[in-house]
């Protein structure tokens, strides 16, 4: 059973989710679930108690998938619990019921929350640990999110570079009317900005004005917390987080599997660099480019989502695929194209962005459907 979800471990790499504005998902049918749902109630009441002296005041996760209630950005901090409390639930029931070894896989990774839990996954943190740093600095980074625009930058033809649309948010940041960073880079055409006030409009105008492509700005109606954005400094989020990350007990041994951090884009961390790199994530855009295509050219063939409701990880490869897809001649399979990049002299011909030939090829799967939907 394992293999099917699995396949070989040395080629899968398990991707854990962020923060969304809904992350409840199917967690309620799990919990329902005469198989995993003990798992799953474990892990509700340990990081609750954890939330709980966090936060100095009573987190019942266990309570709130039990009524299916739904957080929002008054409950970040409860958000961020739930959030780990599921991935971590999800990880023992791969290692309990179905003998997975996490540790022989090929790596594993995160999006923004995802990072520090799969440092977690990956014997590096403590589960404590992982969970007193965002908790600790939630309200402070939530009550930030009323003033804040999240959009999504892009161009249907044109690359977008990042080093140009950083230069122009620090324009706009000179000029002292609100701060807006990029949180994450998409693709080489598309960018997640977080902004205050009208900035995101305003650098909008700067980008239509500096390209020669038409350049898209699609506004978010709901309200983030400002994460991987200047924006914590406000409230000085990422010296705290320092701070709070210097007395961790944990985070001395590099993680088993590699962690492919979205702070660099690489499997970067260390048994010495752990706090750095956290520290980096707190104000530093998510370069999700950069790892998606560390998948492709390092062989990665199946991708295991884990945690409610994966979202942005999976579309992005599906879009890619999509993409990749529509641009292949109908003369030439997909499989056939998706071999070439394992031939040195070919590939030296095509260059190395052959390798993007392979996002067709990535399965993926989605572990929260896969617990629920094939084994009831």
């Amino acid at each position: 059973m394992a293999d099917q979800i699995t396949g070989q471990l040395s080629t899968t790499a398990f991707v854990f989710r962020g923060y969304n504005v809904t992350n409840m998902g199917r967690t309620p049918e799990l919990l329902n679930h005469p198989r995993f749902g003990g798992y799953l109630a474990k892990r509700l009441e340990q990081c609750g108690e954890i939330a709980s002296d966090v936060m100095h005041r009573p987190i019942d996760l266990l309570g709130r998938v039990s009524r299916g209630e739904e957080t929002n950005l008054d409950t970040y901090s409860d958000a961020i619990a739930l959030i780990m409390a599921v991935e971590m639930a999800h990880v023992d029931i791969l290692e309990q019921e179905y003998h997975v070894q996490l540790a022989k896989a090929q790596y594993l990774m995160g999006y923004s929350l995802g990072e520090l839990t799969a440092l977690v996954a990956g014997r590096c943190l403590s589960l404590e640990d992982a969970l007193t740093i965002p908790l600790s600095l939630s309200t402070d980074t939530a009550k930030l999110a009323p003033t804040c625009t999240l959009a999504v930058i892009f161009c249907r033809k044109a690359t977008l570079n990042a080093d140009r649309v950083h230069h122009f948010c620090q324009e706009i940041n000179a000029e002292g009317n609100g701060l807006i960073g990029i949180s994450a880079v998409l693709s080489p055409n598309s960018l997640i900005v977080i902004g205050e006030q009208d900035t995101t409009s305003r650098l909008h105008v700067r980008l239509q004005e500096a390209i020669t492509d038409r350049v898209y700005l699609k506004k978010n109606p709901h309200k983030w917390p400002p994460m991987h954005t200047p924006i914590v400094w406000r409230e000085h989020i990422n010296s705290r987080a320092s701070l709070l990350m210097s007395q961790m007990k944990s985070g001395f041994t590099a993680p088993k599997p590699p962690v492919l951090s979205l702070v660099t884009g690489a499997c970067s961390y260390t048994d010495s660099n752990v706090r750095d790199i956290i520290c980096q994530w707190v104000d530093k855009p998510q370069h999700l480019w950069q790892a998606v295509y560390h998948t492709l050219s390092s062989g990665t063939e199946s991708l295991i989502h884990l945690g409610p409701e994966p979202n942005i990880v999976p579309a992005t490869y599906s879009r890619l695929a999509e993409n990749v897809e529509a641009q292949i001649k109908a003369s030439i399979s997909t499989r056939a194209l998706s071999t070439l990049v394992y031939r040195p002299w070919l590939n030296a011909l095509i260059g190395e962005r052959a390798y993007l030939l392979r996002a067709p090829t990535i399965k993926q799967t989605n572990l929260e459907d896969w617990l629920i939907d094939k084994t009831s």
